[in-house]
């Protein structure tokens, strides 16, 4: 494995130059949904009290920000920018929710009204469930059958564009417009990149000079770097913009990562040569009974380097969430202003700190899929078939 001595130098200069993108979660922006809190359904006279105790609206200040951080992570099917909770007005805008049940139901969200109505389609009823933002299928008076506290109602197929889709397809929208610039201006100047987009040139070449040619070599280098390129900048921004306001959780969900490692281990066993596949079923240069106790633990490791991939990404951006606006919310805790001012201190602290693990995460993401690249095409060593 190499390991290139130089991402701290590499991130330090990229946190230097993105400072200004830092801003703090808005414990606005995502407090629309713990107003949210209750009643997207009715239910019958006989659980009507049980249902009010477990979807009341948070009274304490303590349940508010809990449910707040809670809501936070979790996707939606609206883009609210910040809300009134005096007026119970939001600001932002609906998205459209396409779902698969007995044909497809197209509707705008802004029929569950903030999660507080009864959404009908065709003669179909939906309700959104707060605790995980799913769409359940329901009557008209929108009752919410549980056990054991979660749904037992049926689940439509969900195709709906989410605050989460949204945000890849922005992303995906960015990326193409500043690197189509790149590669124009390469065309135009003889190799020499200009404007606005040439400042992602120096991350290009890193990628190219420190990650790819070391892990995967110059002779197969080239057929994933576009692949590199694009899991780095579709990371790195996705991760910068959950740092923003808007309340964006894309990489702390477990499916996008799940997503991104699934990629990264199509792409390693599809293009593998003879070797790889030779070194896990039948190792050479080992015992011939110890190639029959290995085989298994190599095949089940081709499994696990795509799972460390999910996980490492989601856990570290996924718990930097829920840390972040903890803190915030110590500040709606405290009583006197020296308690709010340390909080204050430790989320800008920690809003910093972001902004490195956000460059961190691409790059580790980025630098271990290089590695594997190379595993799978690594040469035969002609010492080996002496052994």
């Amino acid at each position: 494995m190499v390991i290139s001595n130089k991402p701290v130098r590499l991130i330090l200069a990229t946190l230097v130059a993105c400072l200004s993108l830092n801003s703090f979660a808005n414990p606005t922006q995502d407090s629309t949904q713990v107003i949210q809190e209750t009643h997207p359904v009715t239910t019958t006279p006989a659980h009507e009290e049980k249902h009010e105790e477990v979807h009341a609206e948070p009274s304490d200040v303590k349940s508010k920000i809990k449910a707040f951080v809670n809501h936070h992570v979790l996707d939606s099917h609206d883009f609210t920018f910040f809300s009134d909770e005096l007026q119970g007005k939001h600001y932002g805008f609906s998205l459209p929710v396409i779902l698969w049940d007995n044909g497809v139901q197209f509707f705008s969200s802004s029929k569950f009204n903030h999660g507080e109505s009864v959404a009908e389609s065709n003669g179909n009823y939906y309700v959104v469930n707060h605790h995980d933002g799913k769409i359940y299928k329901t009557d008209a008076t929108g009752k919410l059958n549980e056990e054991h506290g979660h749904p037992t109602n049926v689940r439509p197929l969900d195709f709906s564009i989410t605050k989460s889709v949204l945000s890849i397809m922005v992303v995906a929208l960015l990326m193409f417009l500043l690197f189509s610039k790149l590669a124009r201006s390469y065309a135009k100047n003889g190799g020499i990149a200009f404007g606005f987009s040439r400042i992602f040139e120096p991350l290009v070449l890193y990628i190219r000079d420190e990650i790819a040619i070391p892990n995967i070599g110059e002779k197969h280098y080239k057929k994933y770097m576009s692949y590199l390129l694009t899991i780095f900048f579709f990371i790195l921004f996705l991760n910068l913009f959950g740092l923003t306001p808007l309340g964006i959780n894309v990489t702390g969900n477990i499916t996008i990562t799940f997503g991104l490692a699934i990629l990264t281990f199509l792409i390693t066993n599809l293009s593998a040569n003879k070797n790889y596949w030779g070194h896990i079923f039948w190792m050479p240069g080992v015992p011939k009974l110890m190639r029959v106790i290995l085989a298994p633990i190599e095949l089940l490791g081709i499994f696990v380097k795509p799972f460390s991939l999910m996980i490492r990404l989601y856990a570290n951006i996924f718990a930097g969430h829920i840390v972040l606006m903890s803190i915030i919310g110590l500040m709606f805790i405290f009583k006197s202003w020296i308690g709010s001012s340390l909080s204050f201190a430790l989320s800008f602290v920690l809003s910093i700190l972001e902004i490195l693990v956000a460059f961190l995460q691409a790059y580790i993401f980025t630098m271990l899929s290089a590695l594997y690249f190379g595993s799978a095409n690594e040469e035969h060593h002609h010492e080996e078939a002496h052994h």
